[in-house]
């Protein structure tokens, strides 16, 4: 531990000061982040915001460390250019050569975990002695009112941690419509939600990474900040099948099926693992119950641009759902 000599007048130097202060003065040094250079860790570093959010650090030249189960798809998306690293949340033989030598990381919570506590808070106690100081988590919009879902409890410990921590806190991604959801707009003319008639305030997946890559290339300021990235608009389910049918010059419906058959169409046909099923059926109540659709400024405040509007979005998207 680092020794400080503080002079404050009229209480002489640090070391009359009561142990408590002291201690908690050398901790603030001591928990300060190496500025400009200092390597971040981004996980999910080919997923939808992973990708884009070391895309986005390359691009204003910091060194990423780029974590995935896949380390070979790290490769062919960025090259030499990233320090490429196989990272298992549950595999603590990856976890070392993760962590090592890192004080900033981007954390995504690969969809399948849901157990926090046993899949994902072992790698994170050991980020926290290797070194980790800031953690710039990807959660969800509402997380700090919806206990059910895990990105709340991945909040709660960090909250516990004693690290230092900002959440990014997006609404529905607009990419989900060209992932998880694109074989049923392309295939089937549908979109298959149990969003009822409630209205979301989608985003895109490049306004939330610009986000999290502000927050990373400067935590100190974004230290125990919570921001909840929105689009420009509210839209229900009705209005997004809409602009796809003007869009891709065919009819798309919205099914609003309900909970049960929205959960056995997400395990048969889509092919979700029982676990991400659950948790997308608890997206979407919160959709549902009309929780989804309060829209912010974070985007423009954080970035400084303006967040991209469903439509314009979903025509530089389009050739996803041509058959």
């Amino acid at each position: 531990m680092r020794l400080l000599t503080l002079w404050v007048p009229g209480r002489g130097s640090a070391a009359t000061w009561p142990c408590g202060v002291f201690m908690y003065a050398t901790y603030m040094v001591d928990s300060q982040i190496t500025p400009d250079s200092a390597l971040i860790l981004v996980t999910g570093a080919v997923g939808n915001i992973g990708g884009q959010v070391v895309a986005g650090l390359l691009a204003q030249g910091r060194p990423v460390r780029a974590a995935d189960i896949n380390p070979d798809a790290v490769r062919e998306a960025f090259g030499p250019k990233v320090q490429a690293v196989r990272f298992d949340f549950t595999d603590a033989s990856t976890w070392d050569d993760t962590f090592k030598g890192v004080e900033i990381m981007f954390l995504m919570r690969p969809p399948q975990l849901s157990n926090i506590a046993r899949d994902m808070a072992p790698s994170l106690e050991a980020a926290k002695a290797a070194g980790i100081k800031h953690v710039v988590l990807l959660s969800l919009q509402g997380a700090e009112g919806n206990k059910v879902v895990p990105h709340a409890k991945v909040e709660a410990w960090l909250r516990e941690s004693g690290l230092a921590w900002t959440f990014v806190r997006p609404s529905f991604f607009m990419e989900n419509l060209t992932g998880t959801h694109v074989s049923d707009i392309r295939d089937r003319d549908e979109i298959m939600v149990p969003a009822g008639k409630g209205a979301t305030s989608f985003v895109a997946a490049s306004d939330i990474a610009d986000v999290a890559v502000v927050a990373l290339l400067d935590p100190a300021a974004h230290r125990m900040r919570a921001w909840t990235p929105t689009g420009p608009e509210v839209l229900t389910y009705e209005h997004v099948a809409t602009t796809l049918t003007r869009i891709l010059g065919r009819p798309i419906r919205y099914a609003r099926p309900g909970v049960l058959r929205y959960a056995w169409h997400a395990k048969k046909t889509l092919g979700m693992p029982l676990p991400m099923v659950g948790v997308t059926v608890a997206i979407y109540t919160v959709s549902r119950l009309g929780k989804a659709a309060g829209l912010t400024d974070d985007v423009r405040t954080v970035t400084g641009h303006e967040p991209l509007a469903f439509a314009d979005w979903a025509q530089e998207h389009r050739e996803a759902w041509m058959r």
